[in-house]
């Protein structure tokens, strides 16, 4: 739900000899995807970390042997979803949500101003990491992976993981592991393979489906609104249809699952476009890839869900939607 990129010459007027192969090839495409797709190194994912903090993720979450920037940029998102302004009714504060106790004995001077400053993401980030670096130290030697530990001692506390030996039998620390282990995928940079996913070509299904509906901003398809959609109602819809559930607008479907670069991309991704390419929060306009250099997408008010290029200026990336991706989002981002 996000005003979106007028197309120039859009794919209004594609003729039915070219629909048809789109939508062939996506159940061709689906059906035989055996192999995985090739990468480069293992950084953050493009514009995945908003462009003012992304600098600080990149060093801080170089600490030490349990932390990655990836995974401290997940921990980031499910702490606050970036904003350095967020209060939780349990008074945690900022970007990394530090109760004050809490900062009084673990936040640091992370930009060197002589200052300790809870709200301040160059301090509040560097104190993130070094605390995630301490609670590594302290569960080093209690069985299991050590970054499930650390971070299961940061929402428990290292004493409940020790003597648990391991995450501690606490719903809210089973899941805050799981959510932020499934998310570091997202601002992870893809790996030499990204599997497809059994649900894309279902997805797909029911947005070609939708073809020629007239746009509703704000629209989610219920019958109230004559079964009409926006661009990112319709790809919820979408991945709705087969048992995933993604969050209502563009910007949060985006970290539903890994990103496969332009020439790694498969029919039933989600393709988003942005003004500002270097910050996933900015994200406008989302679609369904259908193959060819096409998705279809619901452009804007006056037009009808359609085909339309995906290689436009605005262009910002995608996303290969997973089960446990779209699980791990927060609700409150």
């Amino acid at each position: 739900m996000r005003k979106v990129w007028v197309f120039g010459g859009a794919a209004v007027g594609l003729g039915m000899g070219l629909v048809m192969l789109l939508v062939v090839g996506v159940y061709v495409v689906a059906g035989n995807l055996v192999n995985g797709v090739t990468s480069g190194g293992r950084g953050l994912a493009k514009g995945a970390v908003p462009a003012a903090y992304q600098s600080l993720v990149q060093k801080w979450g170089n600490l030490c042997p349990a932390l990655s920037p990836a995974l401290l940029a997940a921990q980031l998102y499910q702490e606050s979803g970036w904003n350095p302004t967020v209060v939780s009714p349990a008074d945690a504060r900022g970007i990394a949500q530090f109760i004050p106790s809490t900062w009084a004995t673990h936040g640091i001077d992370g930009n060197g101003d002589g200052k300790r400053d809870i709200w301040d993401p160059a301090d509040a980030i560097p104190s993130a990491a070094s605390y995630d670096c301490e609670l590594a130290k302290y569960v080093k030697d209690v069985p299991g992976n050590t970054s499930d530990n650390m971070l299961a001692a940061y929402n428990a506390g290292a004493y409940r993981v020790i003597r648990a030996a391991g995450v501690p039998s606490i719903s809210e620390t089973q899941n805050y592991v799981k959510r932020i282990r499934s998310l570091e995928e997202s601002f992870a940079a893809p790996v030499s393979r990204i599997d497809p996913t059994e649900q894309a070509a279902g997805a797909i299904s029911f947005a070609q489906s939708k073809l020629g509906t007239p746009y509703l901003w704000g629209g989610t398809g219920t019958a109230g609104q004559g079964g009409r959609f926006d661009c990112s109602g319709l790809t919820q819809a979408a991945y709705a249809s087969v048992g995933i559930t993604l969050p209502r607008v563009a910007n949060d479907q985006y970290n539903a699952g890994p990103h496969p670069s332009r020439d790694q991309l498969l029919p039933g991704d989600l393709v988003f476009f942005s003004d500002n390419l270097t910050d996933s929060r900015a994200i406008r306009h989302v679609g369904i890839y259908v193959g060819g250099g096409y998705m279809i997408d619901a452009p804007r008010t006056g037009a009808v869900i359609r085909f339309d290029p995906i290689d436009t200026p605005d262009y910002f990336g995608a996303t290969r939607v997973t089960e446990d991706g779209a699980k791990a989002l927060p609700t409150t981002v």
